[in-house]
């Protein structure tokens, strides 16, 4: 599976489709997935802007507007994940995850999806002590502190993340905008230090990257790690220490491979090792962009297309009433507490959802804000409207959950907010 992974999009998704269709037909392949590693900027209109947190200076609007309001379509499928530059209005919306345009998938504040058996997971935003253990409190209009702390991850999605632990399937392709905390230390340091000199102050107090992602990286052991958010090409390579138990249950399930069995190993969800890939930001002379040949660890020919995570939709199920939307602690369950739910919620997404649920069958583009074209826009100065998501409520009736993220309103105002159904 040819497969393009891209670092900082930035806005600039024409360059970046262009780049890959000069190489298609340079190399006369056909790309089959785009993964795009956050700052992704899905700016509808020009009242988006004021949703993200960069300088005056550097608000442009971009190129995504006309995917979204489908005077262009993605060529290809394109999987994203959120960074600290965002529209983070809109990907609130979304913040299960769901469709920003036409053929370009969020995967959420976190999230893991199935693709033609390739099994993607991703974790948007970046890493800040202050604001890691408290709920998703942020709301529109957001002010100075606020517009900032929304793309900040938190405990309780990183949790989520970890329970993939469980899972007997392997990850193959984990995302993330920030770099593991420590990345560095399995790769060329010395290189990284020649082009980013100003890495040295963070590297040496231990503060570059994510404590949390490492974490996930060593407990997970995914095949290949794509990052971003630094501006700059970095490999490293991550070994694991494997148990001889699961390595057993490996060989033997690569031997009933070959003999046509298709039953799937009890325990097989590490790797020996980790590749990690961190990539540079859209631009000319930039090494932003990839085209890597990735095939999933378990061939599956159930996974055609894109498709839900059965683990992940448990988990999912499992955690939603810890989903806090206060800027106080988030008291998350005990280990003990959360291996009985998971039981629980597994064998409720396989009796009334099953294992291998499409995604299309479920969320459908939907625009909720005008997007720049619509004379709508014009009328509303400063922050944006409060908006329902379709794909945010087709989500939470799927799995039976509340939508605490945006509810259809009740009344006129939710904070003094206007509010405003889907377009």
């Amino acid at each position: 599976m040819k497969v393009a992974v891209q670092g900082c999009c930035h806005g600039k998704l024409d360059e970046i489709y262009e780049q890959i269709k000069s190489f298609e037909e340079k190399k006369d392949i056909k790309v089959d997935l785009l993964l795009i590693g956050g700052d992704f900027q899905a700016i509808r209109n020009q009242h988006d802007l004021q949703c993200m947190a960069v300088p005056d200076k550097y608000k442009a609007l971009g190129g995504f507007h006309r995917y979204y309001e489908g005077e262009k379509v993605a060529p290809i499928l394109t999987i994203v994940i959120g960074g600290n530059h965002e529209a983070s209005n809109y990907m609130w919306e979304l913040y299960h995850r769901g469709w920003l345009a036409p053929n370009i998938y969020y995967l959420g504040a976190a999230g893991c999806v199935r693709f033609n058996g390739l099994r993607i997971v991703g974790s948007s935003g970046i890493y800040n002590k202050a604001h890691y253990h408290i709920g998703h409190f942020e709301r529109i209009p957001y002010d100075r502190s606020s517009i900032r702390s929304i793309y900040h991850t938190r405990a309780y999605d990183i949790l989520k993340l970890s329970l993939l632990s469980t899972s007997s399937l392997p990850i193959d392709v984990f995302m993330s905008h920030d770099w593991p905390n420590t990345i560095e230390q399995h790769g060329d340091i010395e290189r990284l230090l020649k082009q980013k000199p100003w890495f040295r102050k963070d590297l040496d107090k231990g503060e570059l990257g994510s404590p949390p992602l490492m974490k996930l990286l060593m407990s997970l052991k995914p095949k290949r790690w794509f990052s971003a958010h630094m501006h700059v090409k970095f490999r490293a390579v991550v070994r694991h220490e494997h148990d001889s138990t699961d390595n057993k249950q490996l060989e033997e399930y690569h031997t009933q491979q070959k003999n046509g069995s298709s039953s799937e190993p009890t325990k097989e969800s590490e790797f020996s090792e980790t590749q990690f890939l961190a990539l540079d930001k859209c631009g000319e002379y930039r090494l932003s962009l990839e085209i890597l040949d990735i095939e999933p660890a378990i061939a599956s020919s159930h996974h055609d297309g894109l498709s839900y995570d059965t683990d992940w939709l448990a988990i999912s199920r499992a955690l939603h009433p810890n989903l806090s939307l206060l800027s106080t602690a988030t008291r998350l369950p005990t280990p003990a507490v959360l291996s009985s739910k998971l039981k629980k919620e597994m064998k409720w997404v396989v009796e009334n959802i099953g294992t291998h649920k499409r995604i299309s069958d479920v969320q459908q583009f939907c625009r909720t804000a005008p997007g720049e074209g619509r004379s709508e826009n014009a009328a509303w100065n400063g922050q944006p409207l409060w908006y329902t998501n379709p794909q945010t409520e087709a989500f939470c009736e799927m799995l039976k959950i509340e939508n605490k993220v945006n509810p259809p309103p009740t009344e006129e105002s939710v904070l003094g907010t206007p509010l405003r159904k889907q377009i």
